[in-house]
């Protein structure tokens, strides 16, 4: 004991937190750790049933903290703890409520103890997401019922939540009611409470539980992709997807919208079809993590807004034309029976907010994700979609706007396209002397030209072409001087290569067919049509970022961050060649994946992160490109290949690119200015 301590009091100190002070000899570390203002979790209040007030007892002797913390400065394991460490367990590791501290001591936290632990280093180098979930479990134990004591089990029980975890006015959902008289007996009047928000009880356990759940979803268009968390370490414990099964309905946004139009009621279809999907697909989660479905508590829904709407029972007509006004942009805290999906009675839904019209929930869960806000950088984030969403700025002005891309990025409006599936090319290299390809195909690892090619992909073929494939190869042919600037096929070329053949008045690239190793009856080729799509949806993406920079009176930004599954799987560099993003430094252009799910995975675990985006949304300004009268002269400009006048000095510094030719963009154009559509 230190000289400075009293007979009775003893010094502690708790890393890594560094907090230290004078505790009552025989407390336990947990109430130490609790008076000093520590973060040690606990589920059961200190009664050594369950396993998150763990601690480990440092031993040894510590100049720093003028403390010589002994073996026997801790009171001896108790029944408990015995019961609970399997052997071979350290002698250090306890249990903070077991643990009595009986002289100067030094107790590690380690991380899977601290209740707002730091569970994901997303963020970059911007920060840390912290543990703080929106339900948390509470154990109690239950004043029985006498004839001295006339209140109800409800009563007493709130009492006791207020006695042991200091939670006051819990509302209980009417569902609890039912089970509760119940519940309180077969636990022998030991139970634990789900609290949400700390103030409304949401399920309640016979006995001690140690674990909820909670889904982070992202509802695509086209993907509805889930990941199933432990609320109570932040643990990913499974991720699943499946086809959004609105896409009967219409391929892209906007069809679904033109389906409503057309089909009272079509939206009461669409909103039952995407929630059946989403109660299955959190079925098929709890499945594969072997948990009751009652054990998830808690939804983060993230969607764009057409996706927001229909999940939520509105009709999106009103997002169909201008103004594009959606039915609320404002965040929503919900019980998830609203919704209609079928999870325990008490579930809570959390869907986060809408920045504009055309640019939804999941972009501004990929900017919470990201955290451009946070950054000096200037940053331009690009969900490519069939209707792009793009976020620019930094941590002094944030923008954000739409741009009708339609479906080409994904394989619709392509004579030889698909959705990325098993046997589509994905890959594309062409040889810059013989126009010879090359490929590779979703599942096979073999580029066309290896031996084993044939026979790794005899059970799927090859099947088509999808988005990340269209960007390269029709970037590769520009390259290769198939296309000019102006992205009209060159047909002189046919007496080069016998791949450049005619079609009709145009003339076409047979990538695949015609005898090509693992060739079925399927002709893979790059029409002039093809190229012609390609360059409406790339030009409308660059016109719209180009347009938030003028916005911030900027030329260049200093990072480029392409999110979505698109997004994810092509290759940046064509991206640039191809001209669909700004000129920048190519280390300096990166996919962020999934950004939206990862998004609504930090909302689901950080309920103050949710505080953080509603926050950041309402600064985010926003930019309606189809009032801006200089989109269009961007778009006119950006229709060339990589643009007809940008000049794309990074780029350059890492390609080669064809010597420039004055592009004839009045036919890019289709012999006149495009007519605005939103996708």
């Amino acid at each position: 004991m230190t000289p400075t301590s009293p007979p009775d009091t003893l010094q502690v100190v708790f890393t890594p937190s560094g907090k230290r002070g004078q505790i009552a000899r025989g407390k336990s570390v947990l109430a130490a750790a609790q008076q000093l203002g520590v973060d040690l979790d606990t589920v059961c209040g200190g009664r050594g049933i369950c396993d998150r007030c763990q601690i480990d007892h440092s031993v040894g002797e510590f100049a720093k903290f003028n403390i010589h913390s002994k073996p026997d400065h801790l009171s001896p394991p108790s029944a408990s703890e015995q019961e609970f460490f399997p052997a071979g367990t350290a002698a250090t590791r306890r249990l903070g409520c077991q643990a009595k501290l009986l002289g100067d001591a030094v107790i590690d936290i380690p991380p899977e103890s601290q209740a707002h632990r730091q569970v994901v280093r997303k963020r970059l180098d911007v920060h840390n997401i912290t543990l703080n979930p929106a339900v948390r479990l509470h154990y109690v134990e239950v004043p029985q019922p006498n004839m001295h004591d006339p209140s109800g089990d409800l009563q007493r029980l709130r009492d006791a939540l207020e006695f042991d975890w200091g939670l006051t006015d819990i509302a209980f959902d009417f569902h609890l009611l039912g089970a509760l008289q119940s519940t309180l007996r077969q636990g022998d009047w030991k139970a634990t409470v789900a609290i949400h928000a700390e103030r409304r009880a949401i399920a309640i356990w016979p006995g001690i539980k140690n674990k909820v759940y909670g889904v982070a979803v992202d509802v695509g268009s086209t993907t509805i992709a889930a990941h199933l968390c432990d609320l109570t370490s932040g643990e990913a414990v499974s991720s699943a997807g499946r086809m959004n099964p609105q896409i009967r309905f219409g391929e892209d946004l906007m069809s679904r919208v033109s389906y409503v139009m057309m089909n009272p009621g079509g939206d009461a279809d669409m909103t039952r079809a995407v929630r059946e999907a989403l109660h299955g697909l959190v079925a098929d989660l709890a499945t594969s993590a072997n948990i009751d479905i009652n054990d998830v508590l808690d939804l983060t829904l993230v969607g764009n807004p057409v996706m927001h709407h229909l999940l939520l029972g509105i009709n999106p007509i009103e997002l169909g034309g201008a103004p594009f006004a959606l039915a609320t942009d404002q965040a929503l805290d919900l019980a998830a029976r609203d919704l209609e999906l079928g999870l325990s009675p008490g579930a809570r839904a959390y869907v986060l907010p809408c920045i504009a019209g055309h640019v939804g929930a999941d972009a501004a869960a990929a900017t919470l994700s990201e955290a451009p806000y946070e950054r000096d950088e200037l940053t331009l984030l690009v969900d490519v979609g069939t209707n792009a969403e793009i976020v620019l700025g930094n941590n002094k002005r944030m923008l954000a706007a739409s741009s009708p891309t339609g479906p080409a990025f994904e394989g619709a409006q392509i004579s030889g396209g698909q959705r990325a599936a098993p046997g589509a090319i994905e890959r594309v290299r062409i040889d810059r002397e013989t126009l010879e390809p090359k490929y590779q195909v979703i599942g096979c690892e073999l580029w066309s030209d290896e031996a084993g090619f044939a026979e790794a992909i005899a059970s799927t073929g090859v099947t088509g072409i999808c988005g990340s494939g269209i960007i390269e190869v029709i970037a590769e042919l520009f390259l290769a001087g198939v296309i000019k600037a102006d992205g009209v096929i060159d047909g002189a070329l046919a007496a080069r290569s016998e791949r450049v053949q005619p079609d009709a008045k145009t003339w076409r690239y047979v990538l695949h067919g015609d005898g090509d190793q693992g060739a079925r009856a399927v002709k893979i080729a790059i029409t002039q049509n093809d190229v012609r799509a390609i360059q409406l949806a790339k030009a409308a993406l660059y016109a719209g970022a180009r347009l938030l920079m003028d916005k911030l009176n900027v030329d260049a930004v200093d990072r480029i961050r392409l999110a979505g599954a698109f997004g994810a799987h092509i290759d940046v560099k064509y991206a640039m060649v191809l001209g669909m993003i700004p000129d920048c430094k190519l280390a300096h252009v990166t996919s962020a994946g999934n950004a939206a799910g990862t998004g609504a995975t930090i909302a689901l675990l950080d309920t103050a992160a949710r505080r953080e985006i509603e926050d950041v949304v309402r600064r985010i300004q926003k930019v309606e490109t189809a009032v801006e009268p200089k989109f269009q002269d961007h778009f006119v400009d950006a229709l060339a290949i990589p643009h007809k006048t940008a000049a794309y000095d990074n780029l350059k510094l890492e390609i080669d690119l064809p010597s420039p030719s004055r592009p004839n963009l009045d036919a890019a154009a289709g012999g006149k200015r495009r007519r605005r559509r939103r996708a």
